[in-house]
C-alpha cells in the first residue's frame, strides 16, 4: 500500500458489471505524477486506444493532426508544440542514449493529470497498474505504510500493524524529508513510493520529522512482504474490543462472524478501534455501518460538480449492534472509509468518538483502464457525512480529544483506550 491504497474506495457492484479494472471505482490513497507537457495528454490517451503496436514516433506524427482537432476551439493552445518539443528533445538533449520514448510518452500523459493540481488524480503506467492490482488483492511488498501529502510534504498516514514500518517505529504524522539521503521535499508521491519500494530483505532509510520533535531522525526499514490484516476481536472485562485494520474485500465477511459472536457474548459495550485504518472498499464501510444503523439510513453522501449526479448510500438490514453502547477510537491515521463509518455513527448519536482528529480523506476517485494496461485515477466527487459535514481536509473531530504521545507509546500506555473503557462503564451505569 505504500502508495496506491492510501484510502482507495472501491465499489464492488461495479466489479460484477465491467471486469476487474473498470469495476474498481471510487478509489481512495494519495498520489501525484511528474509534470510534463500538459497540452499533449488528451491526444495521447486517445491515440493509445487505436494505434496498436506502431512505433512511438509514428504515433506522435499521426496524432499531431488529432491534437489540432481536439484543440481547434481554443486560441490559447498550439497543438504543434508537442511535436516541436518532441523534436527538440531528440535533436538537442545532451544524453541521447538515455532518451526512452516510452517514458516520454507516458510522462506526457502524467503531465495532463498532474496539471489538475489534485493530489489524488494520477496516470498509472502498466507497471504501476499491476502493482495496484497486487495491493488490492491484499498482499504486496514494501514497508507497509500509507503515504500521503499534507501542505506539500510527504506524510505517513498510518503504518500497518506489525509491518516493517511499524516495527521500525514509523508513526502516523511523521513527515518524510529524505529517502536514502535524497531530498524528498519536492518529490511527487509516486516518485517517493518508487524510491521506497524495493526487493524483499533490502533496506530503505527514511529521514523523518516526528510530531513534537525538532530534530530529524533516520529510520532504517527492511522491506518485506506485507499481509494486510482485516479485523480482530477480543472480550475483556465484559467489553467487546473490535479492531478493523483495513476495509478489504474479506472484512465484511469476517466482521459478520465477529458480530454474531458479540451477540452471543452479550457484552456491556463495544469499543470499535479504527486507529491507523487508512480505508479500503466503500461498500464494506456501508456494510459494517449497517450493523449499527436501522435500514435505509444515509451512511455517506457523494457530491459531484454536476449536482444532478449527487447521491446517497444507505444502510440495509444487518445484525443489530446498535443496542450496545459503542465507543469508536480514531486518530490522524484514520482515513477514508474509516472516516465514513465513524462520521455516520457519530452523526446519528449511536457512537461516541475518542482520540484525535482524523486524516481528512474525503474525495472519490474512479479508476479507468486505458489501452496497453495503463490506467487513470481521477477525482470525480467528494464525500459528506449524513449531516452534510465535509470529510475532505476537515476530517472527523472526536467527542473526546485524547492525545497519544510518544511517551505513552514507549511506556506501552494507551490513554485513548483507557478513556473509551471508562466511558463504557459510565454509560451502562
Amino acid at each position: 500500500m505504500d502508495q496506491f491504497k492510501t484510502g482507495f474506495e472501491l465499489d464492488k457492484s461495479e466489479e460484477k458489471k465491467e471486469g476487474w479494472y473498470r469495476k474498481i471505482t471510487k478509489i481512495y490513497l494519495i498520489l501525484l505524477i511528474i509534470t510534463i507537457v500538459f497540452s499533449s495528454g488528451i491526444l495521447l490517451g486517445s491515440s493509445l486506444n487505436n494505434k496498436g503496436n506502431k512505433p512511438t514516433k509514428e504515433i506522435i506524427k499521426e496524432t499531431s493532426i488529432e491534437l489540432s482537432d481536439i484543440f481547434k476551439n481554443s486560441e490559447k493552445i498550439n497543438s504543434l508544440l508537442f511535436r516541436e518539443l518532441w523534436d527538440i528533445i531528440h535533436n538537442n538533449y545532451f544524453d541521447q542514449n538515455n532518451i526512452v520514448d516510452e517514458e516520454l510518452f507516458y510522462g506526457s500523459l502524467s503531465g495532463m493529470i498532474a496539471a489538475l493540481g489534485d493530489p489524488y488524480s494520477m496516470f498509472l503506467n502498466p507497471d504501476n497498474t499491476e502493482k495496484l492490482t497486487q495491493e488490492l488483492d491484499g498482499t504486496f511488498y514494501g514497508i507497509g505504510a500509507e503515504i500521503g501529502k499534507r501542505k506539500g510534504l510527504l506524510v505517513i498516514i498510518a503504518p500497518l500493524p506489525d509491518s516493517p514500518a511499524d516495527r521500525a517505529g514509523l508513526k502516523a504524522g511523521d513527515k518524510i524529508i529524505a529517502i536514502d539521503g535524497q531530498d524528498a521535499t519536492n518529490l511527487y508521491l509516486d516518485e517517493a513510493v518508487d524510491l521506497i519500494r524495493g526487493e524483499k530483505g533490502t533496506e530503505v532509510i527514511l529521514t523523518v520529522f516526528s510530531e513534537n520533535e525538532n530534530i530529524a531522525k533516520d529510520i532504517i526499514i527492511i522491506r518485506g512482504k506485507i499481509e494486510i490484516p482485516s479485523v480482530t476481536y477480543e472480550l475483556e472485562d465484559k467489553i467487546a474490543l473490535v479492531r478493523i485494520f483495513h476495509f478489504n474485500g474479506d472484512t465484511d465477511k469476517k466482521f459478520t462472524k465477529i458480530a454474531q459472536k458479540i451477540l452471543r457474548d452479550n457484552p456491556e459495550g463495544i469499543i470499535l478501534d479504527l486507529r491507523n485504518n487508512p480505508g479500503g472498499y466503500l461498500d464494506v464501510a456501508i456494510d459494517i455501518a449497517s450493523n449499527w444503523l436501522e435500514p435505509n439510513k444515509v451512511v455517506v453522501r457523494e457530491t459531484f460538480s454536476d449536482k444532478r449526479k449527487d447521491k446517497s448510500y444507505q444502510s440495509y438490514p444487518k445484525l443489530n449492534l446498535g443496542k450496545f453502547k459503542t465507543i469508536i477510537l480514531v486518530n490522524r491515521g484514520s482515513a477514508s472509509a474509516s472516516e465514513i463509518l465513524a462520521g455516520a455513527l457519530q452523526d446519528y448519536g449511536i457512537a461516541t468518538l475518542v482520540g484525535e482528529q482524523t486524516f481528512g480523506k474525503g474525495s472519490v476517485q474512479q479508476l479507468i483502464l486505458l489501452s496497453n494496461n495503463s490506467s487513470v485515477k481521477i477525482t470525480v466527487a467528494k464525500w459528506l457525512t449524513p449531516n452534510g459535514r465535509t470529510i475532505e481536509e476537515e476530517g472527523i473531530i472526536p467527542d473526546y480529544e485524547i492525545e497519544f504521545t510518544l511517551e505513552d507509546f514507549e511506556n506501552e500506555l494507551d490513554p485513548q483506550l483507557v478513556k473509551a473503557q471508562e466511558l463504557i462503564k459510565e454509560l451502562i451505569q
